[in-house]
């Protein structure tokens, strides 16, 4: 486990630190047609297992691109040590904590380069939940990640400030569908137009869509017949601390 103390491993770039320690544990995003994980995500936890909530309470303002930053270093070398080499890393990324993308996206490569992690396997998240200040700033983050061979991703689509219109300015490599829009899919038909909608726009514009939240059997029939393989939730996996998990026995072929 890194410490965010001392931000060892960021390149120098995390010497003043966040002031605590904090881990990771890893979910799944499952091919739903073979059970078998195409990426991780990286989900920030206390060291005791405590939930994003407790590590996310002590980000401050001044700590936040120090935080930022040794979760990206953090992610990467601790998916490494565990053994990740076929599926993707996905990480989540503070948008408002990036002052020129350029030069914050160095210690990633630095991590990256050192581990011998790919950097066309790691994902970026940036949650829709977040408020983003700056739009034109959060375009030149996904341009400069994606020439350096990232994948984009906007997370918790469909809850959160902006909606389709962020879509309509940031086209990500994927769009991760918020478990408020999968919850109860199989049962709920304005939830499945809904869905459908989105997936003819992701279809046009060469997005990868990702179901978030799926808890039962049923939804996971509902969301690969409207034509999502990929699914993230309970169904499939809980998060691992400190752990993958290789694979699932869940799969669902199309109805």
């Amino acid at each position: 486990m890194v410490s965010a103390k001392t931000g060892k491993g960021c390149g120098g770039l995390c010497a003043e630190g966040v002031g605590f320690d904090f881990t990771m544990a890893f979910q799944p995003i499952v091919d739903a047609d073979t059970g078998t994980p195409w990426a991780h995500e990286a989900l920030v936890r206390g060291p005791a297992g405590q939930g994003a909530g407790w590590v996310l309470g002590q980000v401050t303002n001044d700590t936040r691109y120090a935080f930022d930053q040794s979760c990206r270093v953090k992610a990467i070398e601790l998916a490494s040590r565990l053994g990740l080499r076929d599926a993707k890393l996905s990480i989540n990324f503070l948008p408002n904590a990036v002052y020129e993308a350029e030069t914050c996206i160095r210690a990633t490569l630095a991590a990256a380069a050192r581990t011998g992690f790919p950097p066309d396997r790691i994902i970026f998240e940036v949650t829709e939940n977040e408020r983003v200040v700056d739009r034109a700033h959060l375009q030149s983050i996904f341009t400069e990640y994606k020439r350096q061979g990232f994948l984009t991703a906007i997370d918790d689509f469909g809850s959160g400030y902006s909606g389709l219109n962020l879509l309509a300015e940031f086209q990500p490599d994927i769009l991760k569908l918020d478990m408020e829009l999968t919850r109860n899919i199989d049962a709920d038909r304005t939830r499945r137009s809904i869905v459908a909608a989105i997936l003819t726009v992701c279809r046009d514009l060469g997005i990868t869509p990702v179901a978030e939240g799926v808890e039962t059997a049923a939804e996971a029939r509902a969301l690969r017949d409207l034509g999502i393989t990929l699914m993230q939730g309970y169904l499939f996996a809980k998060p691992a601390l400190e752990a993958l998990v290789p694979r699932t026995d869940t799969a669902y072929e199309p109805a």
